[in-house]
């Protein structure tokens, strides 16, 4: 059975921090306590929008643990690999149009 137990509070922070730094409009569904279900929506410089989860524990690599933040944008058709909370923003900043 899947866990999301390693996106905990603080995990939660940094991934809004690093959309904040990177000037990204954002909001969650403040699920923070029930990560099964946590999606943060974010705004690229392009208007598109894009759906950021936490990743299941079986996609984690254990030699990565910080990665856990998974982004899709449907107006693209693509799904990213699993990143950090800095890479996934800079990812999302970063995407030409």
């Amino acid at each position: 059975m899947a866990t999301f137990t390693h996106a905990t509070p603080e995990r939660c922070a940094q991934l809004g921090r690093a959309l904040t730094a990177a000037g990204l409009t954002w909001s969650d569904n403040s699920r923070q306590n029930d990560p099964q279900f946590l999606d943060y929506t974010v705004t690229d410089p392009y208007g598109r929008t894009r759906r950021i989860s936490p990743a299941t524990n079986f996609q984690i690599s254990p030699s990565s643990p910080g990665q856990i933040w998974e982004a899709s944008c449907s107006a693209l058709m693509t799904t990213s690999p699993i990143l950090s909370a800095h890479k996934v923003a800079e990812r999302t900043k970063d995407t030409p149009a």
